[in-house]
């Protein structure tokens, strides 16, 4: 452990607060650190490893796709795109995609799709966008700039101007934010790294009215909550809304980076050639491994449902026996405890326990394990939690009742 923090702490850009434990192999649900100790994985690197780790299928298309053809880059065709292509249509009924590397590039790419749509329309004063409070899209200068978090973006600033934040239940602040120079709305059905918070049936209603009403795109943000992940191939369908762009990401190739912009036809006909590229995305590795992905997918889907369900039945059950649970929110394998305590010291019982979960806005213990979850593991998984929550708790009474005299009345220093 030393040793590997000394060499990052020497050459790595400190970037991130991690956790004080170096992983070294996966199987399954579990990771595995330098020590040979055991951890089930329930953020599965943060919603990426849905088919868990070192899955023997995925390792194999893998080591056979790189003994053959890796990357030509996208100045020629290759067989892969196409296939991959036609599957996510049939999934999302929108007929086109565009692959890259990461969620991230797929916001960048509607971002850019939504403002030519417009341009070659001849309306080049629809340049602006609508996003959500809580909303997290990535932190490239175009994602950060419909991320709504302040410390992510203060030390960038000035980002893309002409966008608009709203509050994620006011229908009213959306009717007014959407105006003639709107090229887009960009929403995530459920809110990842805000807090996992799911857009409310009637505030999803009006994205769609006033969308529709006005023509203004919808970008649906689905890197976190979709492909599978709440029991639909994506949740906007929960909705019933007909997004024009979708993001997706994370999921797709259950850790190879790959992402994509799926674009509606009508949209693909306003842009053209050379408004867009990327080196490495979509080359013959990622794709076949984001094939070999959503077969496995579509093989588990009932599984999932009954995972997700199970899941949230226990995470009910756990809410009935801790006060400091204020609500459980999510779908499915995307879910949320809600506390009315910081979530941290939960997070790191958890971990001493042998249970990965992370904190997102600071007080929400969020869970995105693997799709390849089994009842047995959601049981452990939960157990775990019960253990940690009750280890906070007890801390908590213990500092509250050192703080007051023997009478209960709090002790005041003059």
């Amino acid at each position: 452990m030393s040793n590997v923090t000394a060499l990052e702490a020497q050459h790595v850009l400190q970037t991130y607060k991690r956790q004080p434990v170096v992983f070294v192999r996966g199987e399954g649900s579990r990771l595995f650190d330098e020590n040979g100790r055991a951890y089930l994985d329930f953020i599965s690197g943060i919603g990426v490893c849905v088919l868990g780790h070192a899955h023997p299928g995925l390792a194999a298309v893998i080591a056979e796709q790189s003994k053959t053809l890796i990357h030509t880059s996208n100045l020629y065709y290759h067989p892969l795109q196409g296939q991959l292509a036609a599957k996510l249509a049939k999934m999302s009924g929108l007929q086109r995609a565009f692959f890259c590397n990461s969620g991230t590039e797929a916001v960048e790419a509607c971002l850019k799709f939504a403002r030519r749509y417009w341009y070659s329309k001849g309306i080049k004063n629809r340049t602006q966008y609508v996003a959500l409070e809580h909303g997290f899209s990535g932190r490239s200068m175009g994602a950060l700039s419909v991320t709504a978090n302040a410390n992510y973006r203060a030390p960038f600033e000035p980002l893309i101007p002409g966008v608009t934040f709203i509050a994620p239940d006011d229908i009213k602040g959306l009717e007014a934010a959407v105006t003639e120079r709107t090229a887009a709305v960009i929403a995530e059905p459920i809110q990842g790294e805000g807090g996992v918070r799911p857009l409310s049936p009637e505030f999803a209603a009006a994205i769609a009215r006033v969308t529709k009403a006005t023509g203004t795109l919808l970008i649906a943000d689905e890197i976190q909550c979709g492909l599978g992940r709440t029991g639909r191939p994506f949740h906007f369908q929960s909705f019933g809304w007909t997004p024009d762009l979708i993001t997706v990401g994370k999921a797709i190739g259950s850790g190879i980076p790959i992402g994509a912009a799926l674009v509606a036809e009508y949209v693909a006909k306003e842009i053209f050639a050379g408004d867009h590229g990327t080196t490495y995305g979509g080359n013959l590795l990622s794709t076949r491994a984001a094939l070999y992905v959503l077969d496995e997918l579509d093989r588990l889907a009932p599984q999932i449902k009954a995972m997700g369900a199970l899941f949230e039945q226990k995470l009910a059950a756990l809410q009935s026996q801790h006060q400091v649970i204020s609500g459980v929110k999510g779908a499915g394998l995307m879910q949320g405890l809600h506390l009315s305590v910081d979530a941290l010291p939960v997070i790191e019982a958890s971990l001493k326990a042998g249970l990965l979960v992370n904190r997102t806005a600071e007080k929400v213990v969020r869970m995105l394990p693997p799709l390849t979850v089994t009842a047995a593991e959601i049981e452990e998984a939960t157990r775990i939690l019960d253990g940690a929550l009750r280890s906070v708790s007890a801390t908590e009474a213990r500092a509250t009742e050192g703080a007051e005299g023997f009478d209960g009345s709090v002790e005041v220093k003059a």
